[in-house]
């Protein structure tokens, strides 16, 4: 199975190369597949490329369902590390 996630385009280095921002980690992908995105949008990730823009909103419910499940792992992890 192959995950894409979305993440916010924070700076265009030349035609084919930009920095994107998630969850604080910054990381440089080819937007080749999207020479329309600039800074501010939001761009879906799969294996270091940006394979198309994606809606703000619809990006930021993504991304609080990630932090959800992380925090639900985190919360299950404590709970068997506290009964074992």
């Amino acid at each position: 199975m192959c995950l894409a996630l979305p993440a916010r385009l924070v700076e265009r280095r030349g035609a084919d190369e930009a920095v994107v921002e998630l969850g604080g980690v910054k990381k440089t992908v080819s937007v080749a597949l999207v020479p329309d995105a600039v800074p501010g949008d939001y761009v879906i990730v799969h294996v270091g490329h940006a394979i198309g823009r994606i809606d703000p909103a619809e990006a930021e419910r993504t991304l609080a369902l990630f932090a959800q499940l992380q925090q639900a792992q985190a919360s299950q992890q404590a709970q068997q590390e506290a009964n074992a």
